[in-house]
């Protein structure tokens, strides 16, 4: 511990330095009793610090603490001793504690810039470098909104896996070496590096070059790909990726790189972050809906008015929706929005068939009141209001409230994802919307313009168009889901694929059901590995993509129970943390 307290600086340190000098009784000791000469500081090319001193006999020494690998080849080690400290980093590896060497020289010369004697292998020291308090929350609240988590990092796999584990991020991961096709596994042997990056939960042991090249494979695949960062070798990984983000301590060359600077420690910020941006995401993407809907059905329901009865619609009536609309509109931009539960885009044939059928829905809507109310005496016989149908301007009236209600009330439609009473609106939006309508049924009732062809239709009337209007407008949530579930895909496949009476297999394809059946069974107890050469041969759709994250939670959510609630996982994960010998323990478990 003195030797490596030696080795950090005393002043300007890092986490590591801290922890070293942070041991020794007294922070003093680090230097007590030997005069500096030179301090190396830790760079990414040695991965080592080193301190050159004189102690209080007049010798000079040097001593170093860093990477095993790098001691190890300093003191030019002998095998049997090069395995012995690979066993020992193993083993702390498991319990997921990296390791620290370190190594002390002569330097006869008395020269700062001499080679020196051989370098004296001293030890090995464990480090304990655990995650934020938050990050297995944050962790999980990213796969809950389908963000796929990968953790790249340089320590050991053994590291990287119990880390994985103790964040609940799976422990799905590989060596560097997996990245360039070598060292694979016999159950990812098949799958390119393209699909083995895409569902793998992590990578250990990497370079800077590594995780610019796993951001760029991502890309390629369609991802759209956030990278966290804080050094100097995050750099090009970080300008590489769709979204960098530079944590608070990071180094002017991250930041300069990134595209948002954390101000705060954590990383939980960039779940606000995620949902904040699909909450305006969502806003947007409601008013496309809603303005393509409405203008079909302003255009559409007077065309149809028009060429059937030669009726023509006041354009100043026409000024009037306009004008009410837009001031509706315009509170959108502050509405209470539900964020959508996995990544979102554009999806353009969702929006203009939505627009579409509703927009048509709408404009016949209003066709069918306009023939109700002029070729019928329907309203008359069941409301007992009185006919319209000689009065072209208390038409005009009647048919401009009917139309201004029901497209401000569809906002309330394409705003949600499920029904639309569920999900309450923005006391700004209702507050606007009523104002609206309380405008346009006084309008409907009392205008008498003759410049405009409007003469008030009276408060019978109006409560009859509200009435008709409520009828109406229940049916458009079922439209707006009956559109989103045929565009999905799943309506066709229940339709051609999941009908056995359409197949023409023997006995309607039993026997192939059973054997799947059999095959995962097998699978799902272990007596069998999954076929990894058909695991993705089907072509990736967005919604597909989305569900990596679902099945990496589904992974680490397996992992934590199994630990939990089985006799075999709580022994394990004892052991683990006692830094115990399994193999010496006799394994027998009960089911």
């Amino acid at each position: 511990m003195l030797y490596a307290a030696r080795a950090s600086r005393t002043e300007n340190q890092d986490a590591i330095d801290a922890a070293m000098v942070g041991m020794l009784a007294d922070p003093k000791e680090a230097r007590a009793g030997i005069t500096e000469v030179h301090f190396l500081p830790f760079n990414p090319v040695d991965k080592r610090t080193a301190l050159t001193y004189i102690d209080t006999s007049g010798h000079w020494h040097r001593v170093s603490k860093g990477a095993p690998e790098q001691i190890l080849s300093l003191c030019n080690s002998r095998e049997d001793i090069r395995n012995k400290v690979h066993n020992v980093i193993d083993k702390f590896a498991e319990r997921g504690l990296r390791s620290l060497a370190v190594a002390i020289q002569d330097v006869p010369e008395k020269n700062k810039d001499s080679n020196g004697g051989p370098w004296q292998f001293v030890g090995l020291l464990p480090l304990f470098d655990p995650p934020r308090h938050d990050s297995a929350e944050t962790i999980r609240r990213a796969l809950n909104l389908g963000v796929n988590v990968k953790m790249i990092t340089g320590d050991q796999l053994a590291i990287a896996k119990e880390t994985g584990r103790r964040l609940g991020m799976g422990t799905n991961m590989y060596p560097s070496s997996a990245l360039l096709g070598q060292n694979k596994d016999a159950t990812i042997d098949a799958l390119p590096v393209d699909e083995l990056i895409e569902k793998a939960d992590g990578f250990a042991g990497v370079f800077p070059e590594h995780k610019y090249e796993i951001v760029k494979r991502l890309q390629e695949r369609k991802h759209i790909c956030g990278m966290t960062g804080d050094g100097v070798n995050d750099a090009p990984a970080l300008k590489k990726a769709d979204i960098g983000i530079a944590v608070a301590d990071a180094t002017d060359a991250a930041r300069s790189a990134s595209d948002i600077v954390l101000t705060e420690p954590g990383l939980s910020v960039i779940i606000s972050a995620v949902l904040t941006s699909r909450a305006i995401f969502q806003r947007m993407k409601n008013y496309t809906i809603y303005a393509v809907s409405i203008t079909i059905r302003i255009v559409l329901g007077f065309l149809l008015i028009a060429l059937i009865w030669k009726f023509d619609f006041s354009p100043f009536m026409v000024l009037i929706i306009a004008i009410l609309n837009d001031g509706t509109i315009m509170t959108i931009s502050k509405d209470r929005v539900k964020p959508s539960p996995l990544p979102d885009s554009w999806k353009l044939k969702e929006i203009f068939a939505t627009g579409i059928v509703l927009g048509s829905y709408l404009a016949l809507m209003t066709v069918i009141f306009f023939w109700a109310m002029k070729e019928t005496d329907f309203f008359s016989d069941k409301f007992g209001v009185r006919s319209l149908r000689y009065s072209s301007d208390e038409m005009m009236a009647a048919l401009y409230l009917q139309v201004s209600i029901v497209s401000q009330a569809l906002i309330f439609v394409t705003r949600s994802r499920s029904w639309c009473f569920l999900e309450r609106p923005g006391l700004l939006l209702i507050g606007a919307f009523i104002i609206a309508q309380l405008v346009a049924t006084f309008i409907a009732v009392y205008a008498h313009w003759g410049f405009a062809k409007v003469k008030g239709c009276g408060w019978g009337w109006a409560g009859v168009i509200w009435l008709y209007n409520l009828v109406f407008f229940l049916p458009l949530d079922v439209f707006k889901f009956a559109i989103r579930y045929i565009l999905s895909g799943k309506a066709w496949d229940t339709l051609l694929e999941n009908k056995t009476a359409f197949t023409t297999k023997k006995d309607y394809g039993r026997e192939e059901r059973e054997a799947q059946w059999a095959m995962a069974q097998r699978t799902l107890h272990g007596l069998q590995p999954p076929e990894t050469a058909s695991l993705f041969t089907d072509k990736s759709s967005y919604r597909e993509l989305s569900e990596i994250a679902e099945q990496a939670k589904r992974r680490a959510e397996v992992a934590r129970l199994r630990e939990l609630h089985t006799l075999k996982g709580h022994v394990e994960s004892v052991v683990k943390l006692k830094g115990l010998d399994i193999d010496t323990i006799q394994q027998h478990y009960t089911v």
